[in-house]
């Protein structure tokens, strides 16, 4: 079949920074029928859409090889089915391709004639990929290895270096010497050589980056070093100065690696979102038919089968409850800590979870349609979305290393021809690569966050790397949700209010002693408040848990019934009028009351409450101390929620309620399209794709393991003042990098014309290399110095 509007995702290796993205869309985009590229940095991966025509996996990958790197793994959007893998397998040529269903991803390692089109599936369940995945995580374990050892080899040999040169240890320059080149020549060729593979790659198609500049410098600097170590005397006829700046070298290695390692271990757990998703979903089902139960594989559920969830099971697929009835745990869609009631003709949700009850429900929505299957497309989508921050140090780098080139070589041949001196031109050319070394410039980033990063671990809080940084300190809008971050995230009970004739405490105390036997959350938080009071709850006979609408029981010879107003209504336990009352006032400020029925008449109201975390209104008024924009976003009701949001000091116009997932990250994108930058706030999964939607993903570290993954921003504890700490460190990270920036470009712009030999006419000074590489040290060292600033960040 033609894949018109179709998209397949691949990884591409050997990307570093912005200008490699921009060299590998456009290779992508000049293949004939590939209608638009997009390629993620931080996920190293490829979006390609196609038209009407097919196209061939060997063009993409030819393009992408051209433009010097590797490209693999192509996954598909479409959903693959077990029933038609091998058909896939066989189209694609290869034996040895699975495919997930959840995110409708089939990979295949493509032969040359494979195309996407070769990939696509029916829709009817299918099988997990992880080889592939867990391959390229091998991968990137064993890189991150690499650069460890290779900065750490670097910056050892690398301070070795200035402490035999600079401290008064008598060795006589001729033994030295030729001791600190096989040490460069080990941290240049060996540790170096990813650094001159990628600025070659860049060369090769008429392109520059940061590799590209500290190629360049730390070769200027090995190599002149070299050449008065291995030739003194031609150094010395030609009238060139004895120094050496091996050290010079080495030291921009390692800390460039040291970046590099820093970054490429945050971009390392991008996949950990998805994956975490994927565990939700049940693996097996039990089919209901002809009167038979037969537990299957979740894939072989079809549209229209009757399946059976018994107690503690996840629900396998979207359907609709058909008989029976129970109480669901779908914190993981909604985030609200409250199961909820579900009975016949209800919906229920796929990996949502039964706490109590059976029920057999019929399959609406299976494989890639269920709603836990969206959300993780949603997650991947917005993960691999292109990222609105590009780096300026990268953009300026591609014009700035060919200038400097330029200058030294007009520097040269300048003074060739009007002083007729090649000693001269030599020592300037020279001395306008070496002050214009990239070292600050390379510096300025890759310090600065390492530094910020590391104070803000110290804090409790985690920043996902620069990217984070810099989309932190750009925000100027907030979304929080409600559960779990503004809350506490756990059900507790704040009113009670008892009919006439009984007391509060006895009250507590019935209700307490007929949910001890209860799992339900509710039951819980008052079995825990009579405890706390140190009430003695007595025992409870007969006790029946209803379907998740309540419990009944005997205490003391009392038949006591709890649970909904509808429940007691189905039982005949007879009305209250002041108690009503009281259950909409309870309502309207948030609190869910839970009715109490003692011998056939309503005793009394329970208040139970997502009570707010101490230091929610706090932070709100912080955040709002910032300039920030505060919104609340919840999956509760809308009486709860603005309760919540009046708390804190929310505006009533800022508040979101009854939003479902795929509505939180639809939100979060209005918001964007309206001129915000919008950060989220959140600790469940279903926060998950707004998380990953948004500018910046803020998690709190207590929530789930699924948001973690998708933020990038993480809060260690559940303290919201970090927020307000992660927001003000990464402004001034941010600042210090333009300050680093700033003051790099600065002494370029001042040194530069001088080292050129513009005050040799006048006052006869020119520019030795010792003192440019005097000034290109300091350059160095204020932009470090200044980034050393952020440990003082309080």
């Amino acid at each position: 079949m033609t894949l018109t509007d179709d998209e397949i995702t691949v990884d591409v290796v050997g990307m570093t920074c912005a200008s490699c993205v921009r060299r590998v869309e456009k290779a992508l985009k000049r293949v004939d029928g590939v209608s638009d590229a997009s390629v993620n940095l931080a996920t190293e991966k490829a979006t390609v859409r196609f038209d009407a025509e097919p196209v061939g996996m060997a063009d993409l990958r030819a393009a992408v090889e051209k433009a010097g790197y590797t490209l693999r793994e192509p996954r598909a959007r479409a959903a693959v089915t077990s029933a038609v893998s091998n058909e896939i397998l066989s189209t694609a040529g290869r034996s040895d391709s699975p495919a997930h269903y959840l995110t409708g991803a089939g990979a295949a390692s493509a032969v040359s004639d494979a195309t996407p089109a070769s990939l696509v599936g029916s829709d009817t369940g299918s099988r997990e990929l992880t080889l592939a995945d867990d391959a390229r995580e091998l991968e990137r374990q064993g890189e991150l290895d690499k650069l460890r050892q290779a900065w750490i080899v670097s910056l050892t040999v690398g301070l070795a270096m200035m402490a035999l040169m600079y401290l008064p240890l008598n060795i006589p320059m001729d033994v030295l010497a030729p001791i600190l080149l096989i040490a460069a020549t080990v941290v240049q060729f060996w540790a170096g050589r990813s650094i001159y593979a990628a600025a070659w790659a860049a060369a090769r198609h008429g392109s520059t980056n940061m590799h590209t500049l500290v190629a360049v410098g730390t070769s200027v600097a090995y190599g002149y070093s070299a050449f008065v170590t291995l030739w003194p005397r031609w150094a010395v006829q030609l009238g060139l100065p004895l120094d050496l700046y091996f050290e010079t070298g080495v030291i921009i290695i390692a800390l460039v690696l040291l970046g590099r390692w820093l970054e490429t271990r945050a971009r390392k757990q991008t996949g950990a979102a998805i994956e975490a998703l994927m565990g939700l979903q049940a693996r097996t089902a039990r089919l209901v038919r002809d009167g038979r139960e037969v537990d299957v594989p979740v894939e072989s559920v079809q549209v229209g089968d009757l399946v059976r969830v018994r107690p503690g099971e996840r629900v396998p697929v979207d359907g609709q409850i058909e008989d029976g009835a129970s109480t669901l745990d779908e914190s993981m869609l909604t985030g609200e800590s409250l199961p909820v009631d579900r009975s016949i003709g209800d919906r229920v949700i796929g990996g949502t979870l039964n706490r109590s009850g059976s029920f057999v429900m019929r399959a609406q929505r299976v494989g890639r349609d269920t709603a836990l299957a969206q959300i993780v497309r949603m997650v991947e989508d917005a993960q691999g979305s292109k990222a609105p921050v590009q780096r300026l140090a990268d953009t300026v780098a591609s014009y700035f290393v060919p200038a400097i080139l330029v200058l030294s070589l007009v520097t040269f041949v300048a003074w060739v021809v009007l002083a007729a001196d090649v000693t001269l031109a030599l020592q300037a050319a020279i001395a306008v690569l070496i002050v214009a070394c990239p070292c600050a410039l390379g510096l300025a980033t890759p310090t600065a966050i390492m530094v910020g990063t590391g104070r803000a671990a110290e804090l409790g809080i985690l920043i996902r790397g620069g990217e984070a940084l810099e989309a932190a300190q750009r925000i100027d809008t907030l979304v929080l949700d409600k559960t779990g971050t503004l809350t506490r995230g756990k059900p507790s009970v704040t009113q009670i209010v008892a009919a006439a004739g009984m007391d509060t405490a006895q009250l507590l105390r019935l209700a307490a002693a007929a949910e001890v036997g209860s799992e339900h959350p509710v039951g819980e938080a008052i079995v825990e408040h009579a405890r706390a009071l140190s009430l003695d709850a007595g025992r409870a006979e007969g006790f029946e848990s209803l379907g998740g609408r309540g419990v009944r029981a005997l205490v003391d010879g009392h038949a006591l019934v709890i649970g909904t107003p509808g429940l007691l209504q189905q039982l005949h336990v007879g009305d209250d009028a002041e108690l009503s009352v009281a259950a909409e006032r309870m309502t309207a400020t948030g609190v869910s009351p839970t009715y109490v029925g003692v011998d056939g008449r309503l005793a009394g109201l329970i208040g139970v409450q997502d009570t707010l975390k101490p230091d929610s209104r706090a932070a709100v008024e912080q955040l709002s101390g910032l300039g920030l924009e505060t919104w609340v976003l919840s999956g509760d009701n809308r009486s709860t929620t603005s309760a919540i949001a009046e708390q804190v000091g929310i505006a009533a116009d800022h508040v979101l309620a009854e939003v479902l997932p795929d509505q939180k990250a639809t939100h979060v994108q209005s918001l964007q399209d309206a001129g915000h930058v919008v950060a989220m706030v959140g600790d469940g999964i279903n926060d998950a794709p707004a998380l990953a939607r948004a500018t910046l993903g803020i998690a709190i570290g207590t929530g789930a393991d699924v948001a973690l993954a998708a933020s990038d921003v993480t809060l260690i504890g559940g303290d919201l003042l970090g927020i307000v700490t992660a927001i003000s460190l990464s402004r001034a990270t941010v600042r210090t990098i333009k300050q680093g920036l700033f003051w790099a470009f600065a002494y370029n712009v001042v040194l530069i014309p001088v080292a050129m030999g513009a005050l040799y006419p006048w006052f006869g000074i020119m520019l030795s290399p010792v003192l440019a590489a005097a000034a290109m040290a300091m350059s160095s060292v204020s932009v470090v110095a200044n980034a050393l600033r952020l440990r003082r960040f309080q």
